[in-house]
């Protein structure tokens, strides 16, 4: 049976006859009429006609307002893609700005040779690099997703949850990025729905059964801050209540382990005056009225969100003793805030271009820049992913300017969102003046300073590329290593490469090589073998990706020739010391005591005389001034840990600082008999501002085991900071 949809094309125009904006309606009923008949005879798997998904899109487009152009592209956006029309067509019909949206919302057509993730993959960075050159693509893409989150439950069970997590993954954060709170929002919830029914069933039962309490409350609050501000406003600011998203409870209730009560700004209100003045008279105003709760009050308009939001945020607690969160802005930041980047086009003359003109599009190009340096889609996804994440952190140079980072960002990462330079030239890291480790991972309001040394050849480590956080931070490090290393980047990929194909039985000559491995040389965009070698050694190249494929590929072409046996996983290797040198077990092993390295660090080795092989980690400052030394280089082999390593065998120093106080050192030992972890020695000293310091040597099985007993030993009360140590 056919249904009928919301969505025609007289309701299309009615709404934009109804609006205050002028708009080329011809134009818009000429894309209609078009799309119509491509679409003619295509459903929908709900039944419905095709062309109401696309109206669909435009009618929400329509309500951020957006262009006559972006309306257009939003009817056409599927007629490239699943008709037989072309894209000289629309070009020819409705000029080359709407062919460029519409192209840029395309999928690409299958590629046989890749697989359905590699696909996807490839269509999310196309989506991006047309992002880059007008952001009206990425609009209409989420508006595109939004009314397919919305007609979701029409789909397979398996596809439901397949699409949602690629919009919780993808889409979600990029709304969140551009400032559509709205959308974000209604995606998040939508895909929280079909990821998780029975978490999303039980909040909204929970949130269905306080309703009419959560009204009342809101209700109250709102005329008690009305009728104070009526006495100092001559014009009335608009107050309104917001209700907390289901995917907002339940990130704070399932994720962060908290009771629905606990959560401060599931009641909120909000304030809309005309000046930023007005919004901290009104700030003064709450204060006055209720309790403030300690830090809880969060400025935005001062340091605003990297997505251009704007608002003073301030919990605070009634007479009826339950919390609830004021927001305060002008209108310019209410409608930022609602219609983010659209806001340009819904108030103003709007945004045509590369985003690169708009600061607040910065992070597209930091993603287009890093994908200059990696050609792994899947890759992409993932940093794309991360770059994206909607929980940030805001940290301070010594100077007072603020950098905003991804949660669990280091101070490798902080380097780099300075200069590059600063990232290249970096030799240690202060946090609230205590210097701290390369991994160490900011937290919002701390003071970071970046330390860095002028002498010749100094750059980042490899071992950077897996402690940093942001695609930025490793771009800029494997363009340094691109640049400055090529011979380096050569010798170590192709060593890297022998090592994977020995590992794997892939045995081809020299001459064998170039023919074998051209596929994937043309597909890195690598001119020659000691190019795609030099990509392997920067990092631009993930060799755990493709030697699967490779291995298949050699097991199809050359075993039947060579009669070789096809490949088997190779058996694990026995080695007392837990440590394997490139393959062999059984070699002289021993640990530095410089770094003190564990199962789990990344870790390097050098060829002593006499005495085997040192292993060191691989941030080991030994290591990194010993490796820019000629004479020392060669030495340095690969070394990895076995799949099985000694029990509590490695020992490690922890450095414990806690306020002075009779029984810490008892409850230090309490806490390690507990969880029978061996202490070999501990030193314990008064500090010049009288805290305690104590130095404790334990017998630790691996770095997962060590993180576990730092955060016990954190628990100690009193107990300040607890750092592990390089000797």
């Amino acid at each position: 049976m056919e249904m009928a949809s919301e969505y025609t094309i007289d309701a299309l125009i009615q709404k934009i006859i109804d609006g205050d904006k002028q708009y080329d309606l011809s134009k818009i009923v000429s894309a209609y009429e078009k799309a119509e008949f491509y679409h003619n005879g295509q459903k929908r798997e709900s039944g419905e006609d095709y062309i109401s998904h696309p109206l669909a899109v435009a009618y929400i487009l329509l309500e951020l307002g957006m262009d006559t152009d972006t309306i257009c592209s939003a009817i056409l956006h599927d007629v490239v893609e699943d008709t037989d029309c072309t894209l000289d067509e629309v070009r020819k019909d409705f000029g080359s700005d709407v062919a460029m949206l519409v192209n840029g919302v395309t999928k690409l057509k299958r590629i046989p040779a890749i697989s359905k993730e590699e696909q996807k993959a490839e269509n999310i960075r196309k989506m991006i690099l047309a992002m880059s050159e007008d952001i009206r693509v990425i609009i209409i893409k989420l508006c595109d997703r939004l009314h397919n989150m919305r007609t979701l439950q029409y789909c397979s069970d398996n596809k439901r949850r397949t699409i949602s997590l690629e919009t919780m993954n993808i889409y979600a954060p990029i709304a969140h990025r551009l400032g559509i709170s709205s959308i974000k929002e209604e995606l998040e919830d939508l895909s929280f729905k079909y990821l998780d029914p029975y978490a999303y069933e039980e909040i909204d039962q929970q949130m269905h059964l306080r309703t009419d309490t959560r009204e009342k409350f809101v209700d109250s609050i709102k005329d008690k801050i009305g009728k104070r501000l009526a006495e100092d406003f001559e014009k009335m600011p608009l107050i309104e209540g917001r209700v907390k998203s289901n995917y907002g409870i339940y990130k704070k209730v399932y994720r962060d382990g908290k009771e629905i009560e606990q959560i401060y700004d599931r009641y909120a209100v909000r304030v809309i005056v005309d000046t930023v003045n007005e919004c901290y008279n009104v700030l003064g105003i709450i204060h006055d009225m209720f309790k403030p709760i300690p830090n809880r009050f969060k400025d935005y308009i001062s340091t605003p969100k990297p997505n251009m939001y704007q608002s003073l945020h301030t919990t605070v607690i009634g007479r009826e003793g339950l919390p609830f969160e004021v927001q305060i802005r002008t209108w310019e930041m209410h409608q930022t805030a609602e219609y983010g980047i659209a806001a340009h086009w819904k108030y103003k003359e709007g945004i045509k271009g590369r985003g690169k003109e708009d600061n607040r599009l910065a992070w597209i190009r930091r993603i287009i820049e890093a994908q200059q340096e990696s050609n792994d889609a899947e890759e992409i996804v993932r940093t794309i992913k991360s770059d994206l994440a909607p929980d940030e952190v805001f940290a301070f140079t010594p100077k007072g300017d603020i950098i905003s980072l991804p949660k669990g960002a280091t101070v490798i990462d902080f380097a780099y969102a300075i200069h590059t330079q600063v990232g290249h030239k970096m030799c240690g890291a202060k946090v609230d003046k205590k210097m701290v480790s390369y991994d160490y991972q900011i937290k919002t309001g701390e003071i970071i300073e970046i330390l860095t040394t002028n002498v010749l050849g100094h750059g980042p480590s490899r071992s950077w590329l897996n402690i940093c956080k942001t695609n930025e931070a490793k771009s800029k490090i494997r363009s340094w290593f691109k640049k400055e290393r090529r011979e380096e980047n050569i010798y170590e990929g192709k060593n890297e490469l022998e090592r994977e194909f020995k590992r794997n039985y892939i045995r081809l000559s020299e001459d064998e090589l170039p023919e074998f491995l051209a596929a994937d040389i043309k597909r890195h965009n690598c001119e020659t073998l000691d190019d795609f070698y030099a990509a392997i050694g920067y990092g631009g190249v993930q060799l755990t990706k493709i030697v699967p494929r490779l291995r298949d590929d050699y097991n199809k072409k050359y075993v039947k020739d060579k009669e070789e046996p096809q490949y088997t996983p190779p058996k694990p290797v026995k080695t007392e010391s837990g440590v394997i040198v490139d393959d062999v077990g059984n070699c002289q092993v021993k640990f530095s005591q410089c770094c003190n390295p564990l199962p789990g660090d990344s870790i390097i080795g050098f060829v002593t005389r006499g005495h085997g092989v040192s292993v060191h980690k691989t941030d080991c400052i030994n290591y990194l001034s010993s490796i820019r030394q000629t004479d020392d280089a060669a030495r340095w082999i690969s070394v990895r840990w076995a799949d099985e390593t000694p029990q509590n065998n490695f020992k490690v120093t922890i450095d414990i600082v806690a306020n002075n106080r009779i029984g810490l050192l008892a409850d230090i030992s309490a806490i390690l008999a507990d969880i029978r972890i061996p202490m070999h020695e501990a030193t314990a000293r008064e500090l010049k501002n009288g805290n305690a310091n104590v130095m404790v040597t334990l017998s630790i099985a691996g770095v997962d085991q060590l993180n576990g007993v730092m955060n016990r030993l954190k628990k100690i009360n009193s107990v300040i900071s607890v750092d592990r140590t390089g000797k």
